[in-house]
């Protein structure tokens, strides 16, 4: 496969989900409203699922890896969701017995990257 390709596809899985995100996001804010992120969390929810799904496919040989994970994988999932591959990263560090480092990468995933939205947002707020 060209790069070309590989691009092409990663980018057409990426508006199907960018779209499916926007569109699970607004159900939810019209069906449960705005008092907890209930768009974000189906999203992230579904997201690992659908990632832990493809790769059980890959493992199983059921679809293989190239173009299923650059079109599903990166293009699709990643814009529905980043937080599948969180996900699933931590759950292959438990599974090959790396047990504090997944810890570690969900500790740090989730306060450090918190902590630069929060420095992200301070740092457009700043008035002069």
């Amino acid at each position: 496969m060209t790069t070309l390709k590989l691009y092409l596809m990663i980018a057409a899985g990426g508006a199907s989900g960018a779209c499916l995100r926007f569109f699970i996001s607004e159900t939810m804010l019209k069906l449960l409203g705005r008092g907890f992120p209930f768009g974000t969390l189906a999203v992230n929810i579904l997201g690992s699922l659908l990632m832990g799904v493809l790769y059980g496919l890959i493992e199983r040989e059921i679809i293989t890896v190239s173009p299923a994970k650059s079109l599903i994988g990166i293009g699709f999932l990643g814009a529905l969701t980043t937080f599948s591959t969180f996900s699933m990263d931590s759950l292959l560090l438990l599974q090959q017995g790396h047990f504090l480092k997944m810890v570690l990468n969900i500790v740090l995933n989730v306060t450090v990257c918190i902590f630069m939205a929060w420095l992200g947002l301070q740092l457009v707020m700043q008035k002069g």
